[in-house]
Formats: structure tokens, sequence, C-alpha cells
């Protein structure tokens, strides 16, 4: 029998961001303290949802998203400078330690699981010299524990995810911008970068001003000359990428490390050991990075939830706001006339997954499309993903989907 939900198709009440005069738009790369945080916590989480598998067949309750990356002390000089006091990473939330009396060994799943991250990402981050770990996971209250045995998972809180679709020009350009960046063969033809990039695209116009925030690595600066010219040539190799990308814009304008200053030395560049700032100047906590898309976009709807560290059997601040770019971008790019769409997905704490308390659509659609035209399309794509909502998790405790 099919399940009848709440489901609803409405027209947008404002421009769609394209044409708002003004767009802001933010990204933290990879060594990001924020972002590197995010990433480790959701290792550990899809760590454990293997371990929980392979030892008992199904995944147990756990939130690993209550995660700290402390930042350590170092002394960045040009020619290499050296790490006084190492990073340290807080594991938090809870977790079930023991099922049918057999113990898992949280603890060390979660230590591997982010020295394994950073080993295969960090390029000068030595997981077992530069971090202390420290395990603040604690085991899980009996009703949320209990809640994973039952016939029906519920939803574990009342809770709005939300997700959008298409990206817009300054969106796809900032995110481009930071994949660039972070890529390979920039790494290779600079290798002074460190990852710790941070990019803000401010869009006036049809004008765009990116401001970034790139780590060098001060191992390969031999001096304040030269870093000023490495810089230079990073903001022009930066500028001509983003023009080259440019659809509809008019003109970019690229600042990197807009705080340096050539009169104060050594202390108007910025230059790190490791090349994140998070060995000196930064801490990071889960949450406070890019959202499930990978960006910021202030000039958008957008959940607070933290996504990455949740479980993806019944924490709706994962599932919902994942879910929700996914029909998103499912209704854009299948259902003809829609020019923009944005999808809220709002929980009943206990009441089905499948059966959120409401689910909605809100539209702009392109001239000469009536809401009528394309309301049953909308409708049915949300339906149907509603209704696969289980092949949707298990793919997401598989690290299907990116969170950060």
């Amino acid at each position: 029998m099919k399940k009848k939900r709440n489901i609803s198709v409405e027209n947008a009440s404002g421009l769609p961001v394209e044409d708002q005069e003004t767009e802001l738009v933010e990204r933290k790369g990879i060594a990001h303290p924020d972002t590197m945080c995010d990433s480790i916590m959701e290792a550990v989480c899809l760590a454990l949802c293997r371990e929980y598998t392979a030892r008992f067949g199904r995944i147990l309750h756990h939130n690993i998203d209550k995660g700290m990356l402390v930042a350590g002390k170092s002394l960045p000089q040009p020619g290499g400078g050296r790490i006084i006091e190492p990073m340290k990473i807080i594991f938090g939330d809870r977790a079930t330690y023991a099922h049918n009396g057999e113990v898992v060994p949280v603890g060390e799943i979660a230590e591997a699981a982010a020295k394994k991250w950073l080993h295969q990402r960090m390029r000068f981050v030595d997981p077992d010299i530069h971090i202390i770990y420290q395990n603040e996971i604690k085991p899980g209250s009996a009703e949320l524990t209990d809640a994973f045995a039952r016939p029906v998972i519920g939803a574990n809180d009342t809770s709005v995810g939300v997700g959008h679709a298409p990206p817009t020009e300054t969106e796809s350009l900032v995110f481009a911008a930071e994949q660039y960046l972070n890529s390979e063969i920039f790494k290779h033809a600079f290798p002074e970068t460190g990852k710790d990039v941070k990019l803000m695209g401010f869009r006036k116009g049809r004008d765009l001003t990116l401001t970034a925030a790139i780590a060098f690595v001060d191992r390969y600066i031999r001096n304040e000359r030269m870093y000023f010219e490495k810089k230079q040539v990073i903001e022009e190799n930066l500028t001509q990428f983003v023009r080259c990308k440019m659809r509809n814009l008019n003109d970019v304008s690229v600042r990197v490390n807009a705080l340096d200053d050539p009169a104060r030395g050594e202390g108007g560049m910025y230059l790190t050991v490791l090349g994140t700032s998070a060995e000196s100047a930064d801490g990071g906590q889960v949450g406070r990075g890019n959202r499930v898309n990978g960006l910021i976009t202030f000039n958008r709807p957008q959940s607070l939830e933290a996504a990455a560290g949740k479980n993806p059997v019944n924490h709706v601040g994962k599932i919902y706001n994942v879910l929700g770019h996914e029909i998103a971008r499912r209704i854009h790019k299948e259902v003809e006339g829609v020019r923009e769409v944005t999808v809220y997905l709002c929980s009943q704490i206990g009441k089905p997954i499948d059966e959120p308390l409401q689910a909605s659509a809100t539209l702009v659609l392109n001239k000469n499309v009536g809401l009528e035209d394309v309301r049953q399309a909308v409708m049915s794509i949300i339906q149907v993903e509603l209704a696969y909502i289980g092949v949707f998790m298990e793919q997401l405790a598989l690290g299907k989907y990116t969170v950060c």
C-alpha cells in the first residue's frame, strides 16, 4: 500500500540567487581546521558503521559529531620552522561500546580512522608525531540505544534538512577554485602552498571579488622577497583559472592573503610549518565549516545541523540534509521548466524516517511555466526518494556522499 506523505509544492517568493544584486559564497579547503574536524569525525563514523555491521550485522547507535581540533604551537620561519606543541583531536559524543556481551573498542577504532585519514590527505602532518588523540566518546543513553533495536527506526530528533539546486555560477567558481588550489597539478607547480585554503566569493552585479587565504609552507620560502613574488604569481594564476571558467560574469578580482604586510617582516607573511593554521593559530569544530554541498551559501536557506559524524540510520541532521540536495538536483534535472528549487524536509522525533512531518519544494519557474505544469512531477520525485530512503541510507553509511 502506498504511503500517504505530507508533500507540498509552491512558488518561491523571492528572486533566484543568480538575479540578486549581491551574493556571498565561502568554501574551506581540506586542511582548514573546521574541514579537518568534519572530515575526521565522518571517517570515524564510517569506520564504526563498518565495525558494527561486520560484528553484529547492523549499525548500532553512535554519533561522533561533537569533535574538536585544538590548535598546537609552532614557530614558522623562512627556510623551515618547527612544531613546539602538537595539535589535539578530541573525539566526542556517543557510541555503543558493547552489544550482546561483545566489547567494541570504540576509542581504538576512532584513533585508527583519524590517523588513516590524515595519512592519506595531509602532505606534511605526521599522524603519529604532530597529533595527540583524546577519546571522549561516551556510551549512548538507554532510550537512544534502544531505538536502534525497534522494528521501525524513527527519527532521532525533530529537525529540518534543506537542499537546493542548481548551483549558481559564483558557487561553482568558488568550489572549483578551491579544488584547483588543492589539486595535484597546482601543488606540483606551487609546492610552497599548503592545503589550508579558505575562499570567500563576493559577487556584485556581474563582477566577482575572490578573497583567498592560503597557508604557505615555510620550508619552501627562503626569504620575504620570495614569499611576495610567489604570492603575486599565484594571484595571477588563480585569476586566469577563474576567468577561463566564467560563463556570464564580467570580471573577477583575486586577492591572496589580504592580511599580509611587507613592512612587518616575517610577521607580515602567512607562513606555516605543516600547511595548516591548526598547527598554531586556529582550532576546529564539527559543524562550523562547509555544509553538505561543500559550500557555505549565505544567500540560501541553510540548516545549522552538523552532518559530519552523525549516524546514517536515524539521525535526520545528516540524512535529510544530504537527501534534500539529492532531491533538489533530481527535480532541477528532470522537471522541465524549473529554474531553481529549494527542498525542505522536516522530521518528527520517533516517526519513521520515510514519513517526514513535512516535505516541501519551493520553485522558481521559467517564463510561461505554471505551478500546475510541474507540481505532479515534483511531488512524484519526492515520493520516490522517500520511498527508497533505505537504499540512500545504506549508501550514506558506505561513504558514497560527502558531507563537507
